[in-house]
Parts: structure tokens; C-alpha cells; sequence
């Protein structure tokens, strides 16, 4: 068998429709994992399952709000009655910028509901059966859930709250062979990124660019591949001894910057 294969695997993946999310489902369903992608947009999640199918893996798109309990645990419900799960990738996040005082309370509600509840309402729901089978969860924390970061207020946060409930869930449920690890990416080049500069920095979008590319010492950014690729070890058998760990992916940015 191939290293690091996924055949007869099936794996949730949220966010999966879109920048490192896309990457994910199609790096598991090419080696060989039957993905389920979770997505607020439905039309993201059936054109990303077209897509993998049209490449001859398999794939299921699924309309879900994960900051919204009941409709999580219905649409994983859904899932796990027609077959196990395997792997859990909670990737669903979104962004904010601003300081302490550049965030409202609006704001905090919004990211917690989707950063930090939307993870728990993920593991709820697929725990239990999990327990009978064992299986991989893997978080997407950030580099900013354990370092500083100028105007990341209220995603910081949201970020260490997902790295402190990886440490708990892999402590609580290490008798049930469930493994629960993260990932901690710095600046990661997705159509995110490209928005945000062309939204907030018009005419100047190249400039910017190289900016933030710049910030990272390795000097660029991350790509949505190299995180999948991080992701398909950390949730293959060959990964088996590794739980209650952190992987930052992000170019030398903890250890190497200033």
C-alpha cells in the first residue's frame, strides 16, 4: 500500500470548499478517502464534490452552518449512518481585523460562533461515534494561538480557544484511540488573502502583496497545498503515535522573526 493512503477512509471537512479547505478534500480524495464537505455556500461544496469526481474520487457536498448546533449534528448524523467516520478536519474559520478597541461586540459574537462553537458543535457531533471505532480530528488553529499579532484582537482569541480544546479532546479521549491534533499556519496565499488586499488596498494590490509575502522569513507565503500535505500525514495511519500536538506551518514565522 502507498504511504500515507486514505482508501477506506471517509472524512469530514469543513470550510472544505474553498482555499486550504478545497486543498484538503482534493489531497484526501486523491489518496483515496471518501470526502465529505461541509460548506455554508452549498454551490462551494457541489462544485469543489464535481470537481474530485471528475477526477474519479468520491466526494459528498453538504450545506451545513456549523455555528448551529442542531444542524450540525443533523447533517453528521446523516453522515455516519450510511458509514463510519474517520477523519474529522475542522477547518471552518472566519477572519477580523482590529484591535481590542477596533472590535465590537458584534464582532466577538460572530467569530465565536464560528471559530470556536462551530468547532465544538463539529466534535460533538462526531465524537460519540468515534468512540466506537476510534479515529483522527484535526484542528486548524493559527500562528496566532500562540503568538502575538498586531490588529488580530478577537481572531486570536477565537484561535487559542481551538489549540487549547485540541490539547483537552486528545487528553479526554486517548482510551478511545482517537487522535486530536492542529495545525497552526501563518499568511497562507488563498482567494481570502486576494479579497482582503483588492477590497482594502485598490491600485496598490501588488505592493501590498509583496508586503505580506515579505513577512514570513522564509519570504512568502504559504500555499493551501503545503498545509493539505501536512494534513493527509497527520491524519494517516503513519501519523498513529502523534496526538496533543501542534504543528505551526508558517515559513519560520514563531521561531525566526525578530
Amino acid at each position: 500500500m502507498k504511504l500515507f493512503s486514505l482508501e477506506g477512509k471517509n472524512a469530514v471537512i469543513t470550510g472544505g470548499g474553498s482555499g486550504i479547505g478545497e486543498a484538503i478534500s482534493k489531497t484526501f480524495a486523491g489518496q483515496g478517502a471518501v470526502v465529505h464537505i461541509l460548506e455554508l455556500d452549498s454551490n462551494k461544496a457541489k462544485s469543489i464534490e464535481e470537481e474530485i469526481k471528475s477526477l474519479g474520487g468520491k466526494a459528498f457536498g453538504h450545506q451545513c452552518d456549523v455555528s448551529n448546533q442542531e444542524e450540525t449534528k443533523k447533517v453528521i448524523n446523516a453522515i455516519s449512518e450510511k458509514s463510519k467516520i474517520d477523519i474529522l478536519i475542522n477547518n471552518a474559520g472566519i477572519a477580523h481585523v482590529g484591535n481590542i478597541e477596533g472590535t465590537t461586540e458584534a464582532d466577538m459574537d460572530r467569530l465565536y460562533q464560528v471559530n470556536i462553537k462551530g468547532v465544538y458543535n463539529c466534535i460533538l457531533s462526531c465524537i460519540e461515534t468515534m468512540k466506537n471505532h476510534g479515529g483522527t480530528i484535526l484542528n486548524m488553529a493559527s500562528i496566532a494561538s500562540t503568538v502575538g499579532i498586531s490588529d488580530r484582537f478577537a481572531y486570536s482569541m477565537t484561535k487559542g480557544a481551538v489549540l487549547t480544546m485540541t490539547y483537552s479532546v486528545a487528553k479526554d479521549y486517548l482510551e478511545y484511540g482517537i487522535r486530536c491534533n492542529s495545525i497552526s499556519p501563518a499568511r497562507v496565499h488563498t482567494p481570502f488573502v486576494d479579497n482582503f488586499i483588492k477590497k482594502n488596498y485598490p491600485g496598490e494590490e501588488n505592493e501590498v502583496f509583496q508586503k505580506l509575502s515579505k513577512t514570513q522569513p522564509i519570504g512568502r507565503m504559504g500555499k493551501p497545498e503545503e498545509v493539505a500535505h501536512l494534513a493527509l500525514y497527520l491524519c494517516s495511519d503513519e501519523a498513529s503515535f502523534i496526538t496533543g500536538t501542534d504543528f505551526p506551518i508558517d515559513g519560520g514565522y514563531i521561531k525566526l522573526n525578530g
